[in-house]
C-alpha cells in the first residue's frame, strides 16, 4: 500500500478542514517545509498537496510552498487546488510536482484536461474525484454539481485515466472512518484503478482494513496532525515506494 501523507494549505500555512469548511479550519504548523521534511525524515516517499487557497480562488496561488518543499525534500509530489489553466498546469509541474490533482476543471472543462492527457500523459494527472453523496463537488468543495460519481470516472478512464483519488467530504476531517463501501464499489467497476483513499481515516486500523479490502493507496492528514497514529506504525505499511 502507498501511505502519502497530506499537506493543506491556507496562507502559506499548514492547516486542516473539517467536511471542507473553511471556518472550520485548525493552523499545524506555519511552515510547510518543516512539516514535509518531517514526512520525509520519518520515511515516506510521497506527498499530497493541497493549496485550499487555490482551490477556492480557482488559480494556484501556493507554487512557492511546492517549490521549496520540491528543492529541499525528494519526496514525490502530487499537487492539487485551482489548476484550472494550461499555464497554471505547466507552473505546477516546473515547480516540481511530479503528479497534478484535478477536480472542477475535470467537470467543467473536460475538453482542457483531455488536451492535458494528450499532452503531459495520463500518468502525470491524478483525477480528484470529491463526493457528496454520489455527486461531485467542485470549487474546494464550495459547489455541488449534478454528475455522478461514476458518470464522471467513465468517460476519463476511457481516456486512460487511471489515478484517481476520492474523498467523501462527508468524512474529511472527522476522525470517524473512511467510505470503505464507496472504494469498494469503485474498484469492482474500475479494478485496475490505482484508487486513493482519501477522508476520515482515524487509527491505523482504518488502514489496514483499506489495505485488506485492496485499496491500492491512502491519504492521510487530521489523523497524524492530531497524533491518532503513530507514524512508525505507519511507515510500516508503506510497501509501495
Amino acid at each position: 500500500m502507498k501511505i502519502i501523507p497530506a499537506i493543506d494549505i491556507i496562507d502559506g500555512k499548514c492547516v486542516r478542514l473539517s467536511k471542507g469548511d473553511y471556518g472550520s479550519k485548525i493552523i499545524y504548523n506555519e511552515n510547510p517545509l518543516e512539516v514535509a521534511k518531517m514526512f520525509e525524515d520519518s520515511g515516506f516517499n510521497y506527498l499530497h498537496i493541497v493549496d485550499l487557497d487555490g482551490a477556492k480562488s480557482s488559480k494556484v496561488v501556493n507554487f512557492d510552498i511546492l517549490e521549496s518543499i520540491s528543492i529541499n525534500t525528494n519526496l514525490k509530489i502530487d499537487f492539487g487546488g485551482g489548476v484550472k489553466s494550461t499555464e497554471d498546469f505547466k507552473r505546477v509541474i516546473d515547480a516540481g510536482a511530479n503528479q497534478v490533482t484535478v477536480g472542477s476543471i475535470a467537470v467543467k472543462n473536460p475538453l482542457l484536461l483531455f488536451d492535458w492527457i494528450d499532452q503531459y500523459g495520463a500518468d502525470r494527472i491524478i483525477l480528484g474525484a470529491d463526493v457528496k453523496g454520489l455527486n461531485i463537488a467542485t470549487d474546494g468543495w464550495l459547489e455541488t454539481s449534478d454528475l455522478t460519481l461514476f458518470n464522471f470516472l467513465k468517460d476519463y478512464y476511457a481516456k486512460g485515466i487511471r489515478n484517481v483519488l476520492c474523498t467523501d467530504i462527508s468524512k474529511d476531517g472527522m476522525l470517524e472512518g473512511p467510505a470503505f463501501e464507496l472504494y469498494s464499489f469503485i474498484l469492482a467497476e474500475y479494478p485496475d484503478v490505482d484508487l486513493i483513499a482519501s477522508g476520515g481515516v482515524s487509527c491505523i486500523e482504518d488502514v489496514i482494513k483499506l489495505k485488506n479490502n485492496g485499496i491500492p493507496s491512502v491519504v492521510i492528514g487530521k489523523a497524524i496532525y492530531e497524533n491518532k497514529i503513530d507514524l512508525k506504525e505507519l511507515v510500516k505499511l508503506n510497501t509501495r515506494q
